[in-house]
């Protein structure tokens, strides 16, 4: 019934929730110079400037140095929040209060209805849910900041869930400890495997981390299980203990049943023949995590891939309502209770024009613009989302990707929506070979001329014993078909004038995206919300990658246009 309410009056919702942001909001240091002390909707319109990340970001500094919360709040900000960094390629902080982390309960709260709508039996049975905290830094004020995921971990939304469903205790999920928190969120999955119904984690990329995790592990677990015993690698005290409640005495027969999985030869559909009950995988599969589609395909044999919501360390802003939508065609339709929402259209000989969420078209191009309750206003996101529909007057959004390019070498502008285009058309051509690819990020090469583009590829054999050997023709012919799926600029510069030299495709070594996180996580990005940056641009990072190649293939003609 809420729902229901919150997508049919939208209008009414939205302007009532900017009159609510502005009333608390209008006296605050930033807002008063604009609207003075006024919650008019016009007014706010007509004078409240379009802003960046640059603009805000003196503000929300001076509170984080000690100044008031006033400066650009008009209720206590109570902690701050870290964005993950690997989108727009460098991390922020925003202010936050208590209710974000109800807005995420919320969103939460809604995304279990909608799933329970669609899958019989699921609310009896628990998710192994792949949550990551990590320790907190505290700001000059006193404040902490956090990542989102560990910020709602710590807050009462989380700790006065009306239910568990989880299959690992809190303290697994806030132990600061990565490889400890992974390894034991599988063995508690494991030891309740019947009871599993749903496989869980922000993003796609968290799930094939886990299962290359579990391909290493698996026997250690095993011989948990058998002797009732935790590793004594595990040293963090109250995640231990937690664990060592769950696991009880030794049981030969569940790990047998384990061990017997693992040994077989393909890992095809391990998903479902560890937790045969299983109804779902839940995690974010768009943007970015498209390319981790194949991968959990091929690891759950098909059990149905559910995109569940779409938020940001900025807003929550809604959730995906069918959740039987096939991957590649999910959209996700916006709540109107939680922040204001302007859009700023993004088609080409187009773009400047400002609308209402009510007031977006069908087929159109929209940059989100974000107006919360602690402190930004008509702050741009940064991202590109196409509208694909409406779920009764709500509307709903295709995330296209990142505003700003991603690779260029001379005039062109290559985005995240042709990268993961190509990305996925070489694919197809992969698949006659025996190899899954696991990860991949890109480099624009500037260094010799012509510069050229490197895409970093990491292969798995579709068989455990299998040794990767990549195929010349094959990841020849990959190059080809990427370049071919590139922009009309970018061909016609490849072909015409030589000035852009051949798409180049390095192997990397297995593993070598797993150093790649584990560096960024020690720069300071988030184990939850981590994704493969589409684009590298810190040299060192390039440096993890470069030390791992073992093959490079070129295309060896230039694409039509």
């Amino acid at each position: 019934m809420e729902l229901l309410n919150l997508t049919t009056n939208v209008k009414q919702i939205q302007d009532d929730v900017l009159k609510e942001i502005l009333t608390l909001n209008a006296n605050t240091e930033y807002l008063r110079g604009y609207i003075h002390g006024s919650s008019d909707k016009e007014l706010f319109k007509k004078n409240v400037p379009v802003v960046s990340y640059d603009d805000v970001k003196p503000y929300i500094q001076r509170v984080a140095s000690g100044e008031p919360s006033n400066v650009i709040s008009g209720k206590p900000i109570t902690r701050f929040l870290l964005s993950s960094g690997t989108s727009g390629g460098k991390q922020k902080i925003f202010p936050v209060n208590n209710k974000f982390f109800e807005d995420m309960a919320f969103i939460y709260a809604l995304r279990s209805f909608l799933i329970s709508k669609h899958t019989e039996g699921d609310e009896k049975g628990k998710v192994v849910m792949l949550f990551f905290a990590r320790e907190q830094s505290i700001s000059p004020c006193g404040l902490p900041i956090s990542t989102s995921v560990t910020g709602y971990l710590l807050s009462d939304s989380f700790k006065n869930r009306p239910s568990n469903c989880f299959t690992s205790p809190d303290e697994v999920m806030l132990c600061p400890d990565l490889k400890q928190t992974m390894y034991c969120h599988l063995l508690c999955g494991l030891l309740q495997r019947g009871e599993v119904v749903a496989v869980a984690a922000s993003f796609a990329s968290s799930l094939v981390g886990a299962i290359t995790f579990l391909e290493s592990y698996w026997k250690e677990i095993c011989n948990n299980i058998r002797s009732g015993h935790v590793s004594e690698w595990i040293t963090d005290l109250s995640c231990r203990d937690a664990v060592t409640n769950i696991l009880g005495g030794g049981n030969s027969e569940l790990a047998d049943k384990i061990e017997e999985e693992c040994n077989k030869t393909s890992w095809k559909g391990i998903i479902p023949r560890l937790w045969p009950n299983v109804k779902f995988i839940q995690s974010i599969v768009t943007g970015q995590n498209s390319q981790y589609i194949p991968m959990l395909e091929f690891y759950s044999n098909k059990v149905h891939l559910f995109s569940p919501a779409y938020g940001s360390s900025e807003t929550m802003f809604g959730v995906n309502v069918n959740p039987l939508r096939k991957p590649e065609d999910v959209s996700y339709t916006f709540m109107p209770n939680i922040s204001y929402f302007e859009f700023i259209l993004a088609d080409k000989g187009n773009e400047g024009e400002i609308v209402d969420l009510v007031n977006v078209e069908i087929g159109s191009y929209y940059e989100p613009l974000i107006t919360n309750y602690y402190g930004l206003h008509r702050y741009r996101m940064g991202d590109i989302l196409q509208v694909s529909g409406f779920y009764n007057n709500a509307p709903q959004f295709r995330f296209v990707g990142r505003k700003k390019l991603v690779l260029s070498v001379n005039l062109e502008v290559t985005t995240e929506e042709d990268i993961l285009k190509a990305l996925n058309n070489a694919t197809l051509v992969l698949q006659r070979s025996n190899l899954l690819l696991m990860g991949f990020t890109s480099y624009a090469d500037i260094s010799t001329l012509p510069g050229h583009y490197i895409f970093y590829w990491e292969l798995k054999a579709k068989n455990i014993s299998d040794i990767v050997k990549p195929d010349n023709k094959v990841l020849v012919e990959c190059c080809c078909v990427m370049e071919e799926s590139l922009s009309a600029l970018y061909r016609e510069i490849r072909s015409k004038d030589g000035s852009i030299g051949p798409l180049e495709i390095r192997i990397v070594q297995q593993g070598t995206f797993n150093s790649l996180m584990e560096f960024s996580i020690s720069q300071g990005a988030s184990p939850s919300q981590y994704k493969t940056p589409m684009c590298i641009k810190s040299s060192e990072a390039l440096v993890v990658l470069h030390n791992n190649v073992l093959a490079r293939f070129f295309s060896d003609k230039s694409p039509p246009f």
